[in-house]
């Protein structure tokens, strides 16, 4: 037993050092220069408008990137910018993953209890937009009907402020062009959205119109937690005023609602293989993370679940209770949830940021690893009982039966399973895309934003999983067959 005892804590250390290592991967030395991390949006034009490698560096960002850009020029600082939800970045900020938050952010009475704004530097207001073809032109209409708002902003604040009152329903999405689509195909009657942002939308080929003037006007500013980063939260002041006070800011403004920038780069063949072609290096981008992640994900998922499953069988009472509780809480936990816990949350508890793709390795580790314990544990349990009595019989201590007679039988039977929890690792990926890790779906969402070719594009991504997990299949099948 003490020698079980010690194998156990040692398996259970090397996993601790393996989730410790990634923690602090990543993390910037004690000695480096300050770099601030700033949280934005993905899809909010024409605030953030990101290139066609889902990233910011294109000539045309946005108006808060730009405005980003030269403020962090003007006061001497450098930023990193982490790509979420909205609802993501208030959260990050919360649990300080991230020094300050963006993304065409209205100003409220609510907001102020937890965050310490910066200056305004613009002023936006609720507008309620229907499909071209729709006879709603006023709130009244929308009695016993659906609108669609985005989470957290200031249109769903709205929404929730005036639905009892008009009698509709409100659904929430994460992503205005989803949301605007979701109202395009008839699911929904109407949208409230930013002002700024449904116009720029509508230039860009959006078949909606806006039917009301802007309702409920409210300043948009960035934001530090409550309290902290001051010394930001002065740097952002300094530069807004002294963008203001050159014109610089009216400029930017004016090169995004008026200008050149009002409307996005667009791909000129609109057909899949050229929204392929001109896209194949977002889609690349996307799928070799998407990869990166299974196969790292799916390495440590088994180097844990094995660990569970041994101690899922071991005679110690006190290692089986433990491989168990672990199984049970993992499995039972929705991935998306331990997703932001760790990400989010666990950072307000440990005191140190999380890096993103850490926070994705440690979730498929700990959700999948749950699974292929259970595998591991049934495959073992699977093997007839006989097997462990002859073994011990022959004098074999309990590791040397385990290893020697029981683990060739059981691995053969936990092939199939432990291949198709493979499969769903990499199905799994997509979900990680709630806190704006960049792989493959949220690469398409990315696109989608920018072409507004939905349709198109997630039938091209979808094709690209079938095209993977065919493969991953075969694989199996294929070892399988060589174990037979």
């Amino acid at each position: 037993m003490k020698h079980w005892l010690k194998r156990g804590l040692t398996s259970l250390a090397v996993v601790a050092g393996v989730v410790l290592g990634l923690m602090v991967v990543g993390s910037e030395p004690a000695h480096a220069e300050k770099t601030y991390t700033i949280g934005t949006v993905d899809t909010f034009e024409p605030f953030e408008i990101q290139d066609k490698n889902g990233t910011y560096n294109g000539k045309n960002p946005g108006i808060e990137i730009e405005m980003l850009r030269e403020i962090a020029k003007h006061e001497g600082f450098k930023y990193n910018l982490k790509i979420m939800s909205f609802n993501a970045t208030l959260t990050a900020l919360e649990a300080g993953q991230i020094d300050a938050s963006m993304g065409g952010m209205s100003v409220t009475d609510e907001r102020k209890a937890k965050i310490d704004f910066s200056k305004s530097y613009y002023t936006d207001g609720v507008v309620m937009a229907v499909p071209e073809n729709s006879k709603i032109t006023k709130l009244s209409q929308l009695k016993g009907k659906t609108v669609d708002v985005k989470s957290g902003t200031s249109s769903a604040i709205y929404a929730n402020s005036v639905k009892d009152k008009y009698g509709f329903k409100v659904m929430y999405f994460n992503t205005s062009n989803t949301m605007w689509n979701d109202v395009m195909n008839g699911n929904a009657a109407a949208t409230f959205d930013d002002g700024p942002v449904l116009q720029y939308g509508i230039r860009n080929g959006i078949k909606l119109k806006i039917v009301t003037k802007e309702i409920n006007s409210t300043p948009v500013a960035m934001g530090v937690k409550k309290g902290q980063n001051q010394e930001l939260l002065n740097k952002l002041n300094d530069g807004i005023t002294w963008l203001k006070e050159t014109g610089r800011m009216q400029k930017i403004i004016d090169k995004y609602t008026k200008g050149d920038a009002a409307k996005t780069e667009t791909d000129s063949d609109r057909s899949v293989w050229g929204l392929i072609k001109s896209n194949k290096d977002a889609l690349l981008s996307g799928l070799g993370e998407t990869l990166l992640l299974t196969v790292v994900g799916a390495a440590l998922a088994i180097l844990f679940g094995v660990i569970l499953g041994v101690m899922g069988i071991s005679d110690g009472k006190i290692f089986s209770s433990i491989s168990s509780v672990i199984i049970y809480i993992f499995r039972g936990m929705p991935m998306i949830v331990l997703a932001f816990f760790i990400y989010i949350g666990m950072p307000s508890v440990i005191g140190h940021k999380i890096p993103l793709f850490t926070a994705g390795i440690l979730t498929l580790m700990l959700d999948e690893g749950a699974y292929v314990g259970a595998i591991v544990k049934g495959g073992f349990q699977a093997v007839d009982r006989g097997q462990w009595e002859a073994a011990r019989s022959l004098g074999l201590p309990y590791y040397k039966a385990l290893v020697k007679v029981i683990m060739p039988q059981g691995i053969k039977i936990m092939v199939p399973s432990l291949v198709n929890q493979l499969i769903i690792t990499l199905k799994d990926t997509s979900i990680l895309s709630a806190i704006g890790v960049m792989e493959l779906t949220q690469t398409g969402t990315v696109i989608i934003a920018r072409n507004m070719e939905g349709f198109k594009m997630w039938l091209i991504i979808g094709v690209i999983y079938i095209i993977i997990i065919t493969l991953l299949t075969w694989l199996s099948n294929y070892v399988q067959r060589k174990m037979a």
